[in-house]
């Protein structure tokens, strides 16, 4: 088997028994992204070769030694682009911050460093993270490997291309409204959206705080919850980092589910829902079934309240955010400006993309004195109500199942209404208001041969049990393990 068809726990086995070297994994990625990134524009920075394969004889050097012990050790990964990564241009796909470099490392890049893992480059994503499709970036728009004329969805597009095109073999994302689990489910991969506190937030760019985390981005469970083992835990450096208990939650892997409970969204199966998608989460339904699980399909009374409150909620937290890009410490910074307020000014106006903009305008406006009450507050007090909600399902059930999206990858250019684009993140925003652990996993495809993605939403702290869901469904299903080129696309 050609490695790069292999998955990152794989690879990882391969190279400690010898079969194959780091060098050899780290190559295979560079001529797999070689090969195909013309097409996607997934990466928007690939490290300097001289400089990864000296880290890849490094690493293998400690393999070989028995320094380094984890699976996922000589394993090749990319790293979305609103992560710092120490000496490697850092831009959140924006021309604001087109070449900044940071000195500093991300609290995750530094664990999957520290695990012996290479950093083959940076990510495209929606601009600043703000998107659903990948095609705001400032160096153009992702590709979906799948059909090129679609779009991987976002805002770490990037992340599920480079993966579901076999250019790396896991990646870093982050997710606000859904930004992991969206483009995991137009790209047939996993994606992961811990608790939130689960993983250190230092390091990666804010969008929206409250809601913002990093998970990884895969070909199969077991390789999110390898990864997982390697990124959670507290950070001293993100106060709202969890002490989590040392426990791995790879080995906790049984696909044992017998006697769950689990609440199938009726919401699922609405008039906005495509067939394809609807007869996928049935057949979910009935896969978790056979697995021993009990299935029930209840409703969700304030779904229709979960955008409009994520949407308030996360326009104000960005435009507080970006409120530091101002043209004077670091980031673009306009020429001609004849004062301090024409700097402001004009280097906000070049360097921030339309989307951003918008959200700034809208998140300013919810924080003024006039509207604060009308709408920031008012959400959050829906906010609230919506993970007491949630409590209330939890205090029945172990898990909720549901779409990751309505459909599955639009064409390209076909959701550029801003409205469109938030709606896409309608079945995935709860989670982040309520910082529940939440997998998107492959489900099946629709007629056209896209990849649908299912979602399973957990109590807090029970990544473990939520990622065991989705271990048990792949283990007696294989739609994780077809790749783009056996259908359309690349």
């Amino acid at each position: 088997m050609q490695i790069t068809n292999l998955t990152a726990l794989e690879v990882g086995a391969e190279i400690r028994a010898g079969k194959r070297s780091v060098r050899e994994a780290v190559l295979a990625a560079l001529d797999a992204i070689g090969a195909t990134d013309g097409q996607i524009n997934a990466f928007i920075t690939v490290q300097n070769r001289e400089a990864l394969l000296a880290r890849a004889d490094e690493v293998q050097a400690q393999i070989n030694s028995g320094i380094l012990a984890s699976p996922l050790a000589g394993v090749p990964i990319g790293i979305k682009d609103n992560i710092c990564t120490k000496g490697l241009r850092t831009t959140a796909a924006s021309k604001m911050l087109a070449n900044f470099v940071p000195p500093y490392s991300a609290t995750v890049v530094e664990r999957l460093e520290q695990a012996g893992m290479i950093v083959i480059g940076k990510l495209n994503l929606d601009e600043f993270a703000m998107g659903t499709t990948s095609e705001s970036s400032f160096f153009g728009p992702v590709k979906n490997p799948w059909d090129l004329s679609r779009v991987p969805g976002g805002s770490s597009g990037g992340s599920a291309a480079a993966v579901a095109a076999g250019e790396v073999y896991a990646t870093l994302g982050t997710d606000t409204g859904g930004s992991i689990r969206l483009p995991a489910s137009y790209c047939g991969v996993v994606g992961f959206k811990p608790t939130y506190g689960a993983v250190s937030r230092y390091g990666a760019i804010a969008c929206a705080s409250s809601m913002d985390q990093v998970g990884p981005l895969t070909k199969d469970v077991a390789d999110a919850a390898a990864m997982m083992d390697v990124l959670k835990g507290k950070d001293s450096r993100d106060a709202l980092s969890l002490d989590l208990p040392d426990t791995s939650y790879l080995t906790a892997l049984s696909g044992d589910i017998r006697g769950k409970r689990i609440a199938l969204l009726n919401e699922s199966f609405g008039a906005s829902v495509d067939a394809d998608v609807q007869a996928r989460m049935r057949a979910a339904a009935e896969t978790f079934r056979g697995l021993g699980a009990e299935v029930t399909e209840i409703d969700f009374p304030l779904f229709d309240y979960v955008m409009p409150t994520y949407a308030v909620l996360a326009n104000a937290e960005a435009s507080s955010n970006l409120a530091r890009y101002d043209g004077m410490r670091y980031g673009h910074r306009a020429e001609g400006a004849r004062n301090i307020e024409e700097v402001y000014r004009l280097s906000r106006g070049e360097g921030f993309g339309p989307g951003v903009v918008r959200r700034i305008l809208l998140g300013t406006y919810v924080l003024s004195a006039g509207q604060y009450d009308s709408y920031y507050k008012k959400a959050l007090q829906v906010k609230a109500l919506i993970a007491q909600q949630l409590d209330a399902i939890f205090a029945e059930y172990d898990a909720i199942l549901c779409p990751c999206a309505s459909a599955t990858a639009p064409q390209i250019g076909e959701t550029l209404d801003p409205q469109k684009r938030f709606l896409a993140d309608v079945f995935l925003a709860a989670a982040n208001l309520a910082g529940l652990p939440a997998l998107a996993f492959p489900a099946g495809f629709d007629a056209a041969g896209m990849p649908i993605g299912a979602q399973i939403i957990g109590r807090r702290l029970t990544d473990a049990e939520v990622l065991n869901f989705g271990f048990a469904f792949q283990s007696v299903t294989d739609c994780h393990k077809r790749t783009p080129g056996e259908g359309a696309g690349v």
